[in-house]
């Protein structure tokens, strides 16, 4: 319904009858632009459908209902319980229901609702988009007091239950005369606080991470200490993966080219890519990406967490100044703390701030240098924040780093691919020139369906990085496989392969995403982040609340992700939900309906903002 399939097949928007009778668009994607398709054509084609003889959308239906009857959807082998779902069809992408019940717009229905602008339209400003298009809803008083006290009671009777009872797994063997190993607190918030949650995190698959994948289904018999299999599976919703554009799949041309690459030129080189382990197709990525970026040249590299951890280091040193976004990734710290630079932080998304930092490290200079300037002043920042769900103020901090005449570092390895309208990411979205940023950064392991990262810009830049960067001259190169892979993918998304197929799944992306965060919103539960963005973080704040969501949507067949502390702060445990170009309209139907019971069992309906009363259409 509205998917692109693994072989390039048409791509179908679903419209919706207004209320004068005329076809519309349900939904503009997230750039603001209309798909190129008159309102005439699809008129035609509703006119057609419309004359289809019944007999053939019975049989649709009925094909369509047993495919999604299937027993991994209708019995859950090793897991009891769950809640009793209101209205909705136990184990069915189809329920029975009425049209508004789901979101859909009746062909009698109420009047279309006109979408808000967006700045590709030429009619927002980047601060205005940002302010209108990004939640960020503040935690309810009294739920912020139940979080602190539960929080602080599983920490209490963890340190009394150390205190009575340590278990023999608990407990180091052979390590009499050395000293402890481990440090205290991180041991004993392991042990006795996520313990308690374990299950719901490391969980194995045993599938490609597509719209849907297998649990291999596991149980503890000792309170989460360890874990056995239990022999069966569990196939679930995907809502947890980062396989923005669907091309992680084990069928279609990108697993049919990998697979020969394979077999001609074997899973590694063994060598890093300074040595033997150049090829002519790691050059011809190379190129690609950079042709892809727009800029002058890139070089890849084989993990994308490496990407930033040891690049940084070869682009600052100990008397450079770098301005991060407090919500910037993990790789990114350890990068900035092997460099050696001072590093400032500015509030999340907050420009003002950023000002703030720059003006003062340019007016005071580096302290530990008698005040002396900077050698160097980077701006880092994300084009999606993986946490956050939000979306960098790229032509604001543009703005800023041409004012104060800084580098600008952009990390889009969950923008690349997933925004745009053609899928290039953040800049492309804001309509902003790559050129005006000093180093674009990114990652293969999302949108691609792949491994590794890339860094572009100036031809003198990567050259750079080829001589001094360690990712490159110590560790291996991408594998045959791997490259293939994003060759593939990334030629699908450019329209390489004389296709609409990587147009047309970052346009579903785009719909999928609008449509799920609306739903999401008209719920009442609060979201994080910009309703452009793919990843979807859902407030339950108090830490027992994330379990109890995880292991009861797992019971309904929907795979999630749950983020609590020490990964948020204490007062923003979430589900991250990822959204996917795979991902039908029946599919996100049935997890919205899903969500709404687990929510309003819960009690996670915490937003105080008004909603919208009507159907959101797709």
């Amino acid at each position: 319904m509205g998917n692109v399939d693994d072989d390039g097949a048409t791509f179908q928007q679903n419209y919706v009858k207004c209320s004068n009778g005329t076809a519309k668009a349900s939904t503009p994607i997230s750039n603001g632009h209309i798909p190129n398709h008159s309102v005439e054509q699809w008129r035609d084609e509703q006119q057609e459908e419309q004359h289809n003889d019944q007999e053939q959308e019975l049989q649709l239906l009925l094909n369509k209902q047993l495919k999604f009857s299937a027993p991994a959807y209708t019995e859950i082998r090793t897991r009891t319980g769950g809640l009793k779902l209101k209205g909705v069809n136990e184990g069915s992408y189809h329920p029975e229901k009425q049209a508004e019940a789901n979101g859909y717009v009746s062909q009698t229905g109420s009047k279309c609702d006109k979408f808000k602008p967006s700045r590709a339209d030429g009619v927002l400003s980047a601060e205005q988009e940002h302010y209108q298009k990004t939640s960020f809803e503040d935690v309810p008083l009294h739920t912020a007091c139940l979080t602190y006290l539960g929080f602080y009671l599983l920490m209490i009777l963890g340190y009394i239950n150390q205190l009575l009872f340590v278990p023999k797994v608990a407990t180091e063997k052979g390590r009499e005369g050395y000293v402890t190993l481990y440090d205290a607190f991180e041991s004993f918030y392991s042990r006795y606080v996520y313990r308690r949650v374990r299950d719901c995190w490391n969980r194995p698959i045993c599938s490609v991470p597509g719209d849907e994948l297998v649990l291999k289904d596991r149980v503890t018999d000792d309170y989460g200490w360890s874990f056995r299999f239990t022999g069966t599976e569990t196939r679930c919703l995907n809502l947890g993966s980062y396989n923005y554009l669907g091309f992680a799949a084990a069928t279609g041309t990108c697993a049919d080219e990998s697979e020969q690459r394979a077999r001609q030129k074997g899973l590694a080189y063994c060598s890093p890519r300074s040595e033997l382990g150049n090829t002519q197709l790691h050059i011809d990525l190379e190129r690609l990406t950079a042709r892809y970026l727009g800029v002058e040249d890139a070089i890849v590299f084989g993990m994308g967490f490496a990407t930033n951890a040891l690049n940084l280091p070869s682009l600052l040193g100990p008397n450079c100044l770098v301005v991060s976004d407090e919500k910037n990734h993990a790789s990114i710290i350890l990068g900035l703390r092997l460099s050696g630079a001072t590093t400032r932080v500015f509030k999340h998304n907050n420009m003002r701030d950023l000002e703030r930092v720059l003006r003062n490290g340019i007016c005071y200079g580096n302290p530990k240098n008698g005040g002396k300037p900077w050698n160097k002043i980077m701006i880092l920042v994300e084009g999606i924040f993986s946490m956050e769900g939000s979306i960098v103020r790229l032509p604001e901090i543009i703005a800023l780093k041409k004012k104060y005449k800084a580098y600008l570092y952009l990390d889009e390895a969950h923008s690349i691919g997933s925004m745009g309208p053609t899928g290039r990411g953040v800049v492309e979205y804001f309509g902003a020139d790559p050129n005006d940023v000093d180093i674009l950064m990114g990652t293969f392991t999302k949108s691609f369906g792949s491994a590794g990262g890339y860094i572009a810009g100036s031809k003198k830049l990567i050259d750079f990085l080829r001589t001094n960067s360690h990712a490159h001259c110590y560790a291996s190169s991408i594998s045959p496989p791997i490259v293939q892979q994003i060759y593939t993918s990334m030629s699908i998304i450019m329209g390489e392969d004389n296709t609409d197929t990587g147009r047309n799944k970052v346009q579903q992306l785009a719909r999928n995403t609008r449509y799920f965060r609306r739903r999401l919103a008209q719920m009442g539960v609060i979201t994080y982040g910009h309703e452009d963005s793919p990843v979807v973080p859902m407030l339950v704040y108090l830490f027992s609340k994330i379990g109890a969501v995880i292991r009861t949507l797992t019971t309904r067949h929907i795979a999630v992700v749950g983020a609590g502390f020490p990964a948020t702060p204490i007062m923003e445990g979430r589900i991250r939900f990822c959204l996917s170009a795979a991902h039908t309209k029946e599919q996100l139907d049935y997890a919205l309906d899903v969500i709404d019971d687990v929510s309003e069992n819960l009690g996670l309906k915490y937003s105080r903002k008004s909603r919208d009363p009507q159907p959101i259409e797709y």
